[in-house]
């Protein structure tokens, strides 16, 4: 019987690390098929007519910006508002010219309007060298070579979106494995040749990760998934069988993979998986389900405490509401302490501060992963989470 995951609770994550200009140049018939939710579309609806109150404005919010390639939506909402999330209010200062936030190209000049003390936002176009801003609508044809701007910076969740499988049982357990190395070498690199063991059927490409660890819940103490760490990415290049032998009767002759790809060293012991589809469905910045809470399960990788950029697991999934493109705000719980100004003080309740915000970009039945930002000191495992 070949080998198989159980479809629900293996979801890989992203099979393949990519560019961001690939991420972001999209064309417009692929970003006129972004998710919008309903929600989003109201209020992008209802600050249409009005705009936004000035004091909902960032601080040093700019009379006009050009848009740069590089630029996502994520860092031109927090260059006008206070709330980089609230993107759809960025929309909704000009619905009519800006149908979809997606639709915002490199080159475009954003124009800050106030007026009786409401902003809007306007598409606008510098004329000479006075720079006299021209006001007008525009409809722009662009092709996948020079797209619209990505929501959020890709370049930084790239990287991880293959990196790791969850399961709700420990399964790799039963996954083939690499039982032998090329030459008895200790490690594996991109070339070098694997021997495998366990029935990997017609697959072509696989992904290779590390023996999986649990994911425990700091509040509940439950183990809600099993983490494997992908290491590299190989090729099935020839069967294995199984031959006759003197001694016990047979003799197992392991398939032959090639190491096609390495983030870190492979080596006897690992498991395989197939590698799995790609997924380019955009990340659309939004606020979670009112009274989503949870915690900081772990730091990606081998460290323990975490910063800006890094990637968190999350104790909270599907299940529990969570969906791919929250932001959360991420708080460190304060220590209890005694009171030491006075001789036998009572005990204290340091409050808890707001250290950053996270953006969920993967999300799996009982955990999720998200990516840490605007962090202004470390986290570590057991930091919560709330809305932003």
């Amino acid at each position: 019987m070949s080998f198989r995951f159980r479809q629900r609770p293996a979801v890989a994550l992203n099979c393949a690390a990519f560019a961001l200009t690939s991420l972001v140049a999209l064309s417009v018939a692929d970003a006129a098929t972004y998710p919008i939710t309903p929600q989003q579309r109201s209020t992008a609806q209802q600050v249409a007519s009005a705009g936004i109150p000035l004091s909902e404005l960032a601080a040093n919010a700019p009379d006009s910006y050009t848009v740069k390639r590089g630029d996502t939506l994520w860092a031109i909402s927090k260059l006008f508002l206070k709330s980089p999330w609230r993107w759809p209010e960025l929309w909704g200062m000009n619905l009519d010219q800006i149908r979809n936030p997606h639709l915002i190209y490199p080159g475009q000049l954003l124009v800050l309007e106030k007026i009786n003390g409401m902003a809007r936002l306007r598409i606008g176009q510098s004329v000479g060298d006075g720079g006299t801003v021209k006001l007008s609508p525009s409809i722009r044809s662009e092709s996948s070579e020079t797209g619209a701007i990505a929501s959020v910076p890709m370049n930084l969740i790239g990287p991880f979106l293959n990196d790791a499988l969850v399961f709700e049982t420990n399964e790799m357990l039963s996954a083939p494995r690499i039982a032998a190395t090329q030459e008895d070498h200790i490690v594996l690199g991109r070339g070098d040749l694997a021997y495998v063991l366990g029935d990997v059927g017609q697959t072509r490409n696989w992904q290779v990760f590390r023996a999986p660890k649990p994911l425990v819940d700091p509040e509940t103490r439950q183990i809600l998934g099993y983490e494997a760490r992908y290491v590299a990415s190989a090729e099935h290049v020839a069967d294995g069988e199984t031959r006759p032998g003197a001694e016990q009767g047979k003799l197992e002759v392991p398939s032959t993979f090639r190491i096609t790809s390495a983030r870190e060293d492979a080596s006897v012991g690992d498991r395989l998986a197939p590698s799995a589809v790609r997924d380019f469905a955009p990340f659309v910045p939004h606020p979670p389900a009112p009274g989503l809470t949870g915690s900081v399960i772990s730091i990606y990788g081998d460290t323990l405490v975490g910063s800006t950029n890094q990637i968190v697991a999350l104790n909270r999934g599907q299940m529990d509401g969570m969906e791919r493109g929250n932001v959360l705000a991420l708080w460190h719980e304060g220590a209890v302490k005694q009171d030491s100004s006075v001789e036998r003080g009572a005990m204290l309740k340091i409050p808890d501060r707001k250290i950053g915000s996270l953006f969920v970009f993967r999300v799996f039945s009982r955990v999720s992963y998200a990516l840490v930002l605007d962090a202004n000191e470390p986290t570590v495992p057991g930091d919560r989470m709330s809305a932003p």
